[in-house]
């Protein structure tokens, strides 16, 4: 199954991380922020992601766009030094699954490795959370129309294929690492936000369904 994207961005960096958007302390989203880490403090994943009440649902939407690109950044900066256009030559999610690239202007998917896809993902996903316009800083301005079908949903879908990348070709380096535990819960946290909101279609989920089903209880 080959699933597509369609925004191109040129990139020649060959170091993938990307620093940390941070909130302005004192500013709504850093509360809320705070709000949200306090909560997953206790060990309760369903609860931590639930909207809080009063609270505007664009809002806590895109604090969790900012905090899981983070801290998916940089579980994926651990191990990119096993994931090469030699080792990765394509990005997939084993072997039933790959993904293209579909630039903005071209009508034809373009086959790229592992490394160059997520880094042209990662950089199209800090893009939009640094503009003001679709990720605005101050709280008395509006989020576009259709934030969260038309901006969170798809960047959730393609974070997701970094989850898949990862647990198909470099768990065994995750696991090396002692990093397992902390990918499994960033994991589930993400599964338990995305299923929250309804943000990923149940066809993306294949290629990691059997884990999300050991993770995840949904009842």
């Amino acid at each position: 199954m080959v699933l597509t994207n369609c925004i191109l961005f040129n990139s020649n960096k060959k170091n993938t991380f990307r620093p940390q958007k941070k909130f302005n302390k004192g500013s709504k989203k850093y509360s809320l922020h705070k709000q949200a880490k306090g909560t997953l403090g206790s060990g309760n994943l369903k609860l931590a992601v639930q909207l809080p009440e009063e609270e505007e649902l664009n809002q806590w939407l895109s604090i969790f766009v900012i905090d899981f690109t983070n801290k998916l950044n940089m579980i994926y900066a651990s191990i990119q030094s096993v994931c090469t256009t030699n080792s990765c030559p394509v990005m997939n999610a084993g072997p039933k699954f790959e993904y293209h690239w579909s630039e903005k202007k071209s009508r034809k998917p373009k086959r790229l490795s592992a490394p160059d896809y997520i880094e042209k993902l990662l950089k199209w996903v800090d893009d939009q959370i640094n503009d003001e316009n679709i990720f605005p800083s101050d709280p008395e301005l509006p989020y576009p129309r259709g934030f969260k079908n038309k901006i969170v949903s798809p960047i959730f879908k393609r974070l997701f294929r970094i989850f898949g990348h990862v647990y198909y070709s470099h768990f065994s380096t995750i696991r090396e690492m002692g990093a397992e535990a902390h990918l499994n819960t960033l994991f589930k946290h993400f599964v338990y936000f995305t299923h929250e909101f309804n943000l990923i279609d149940e066809k993306e989920l294949q290629p990691m369904q059997l884990l999300i089903n050991k993770l995840c209880n949904f009842d």
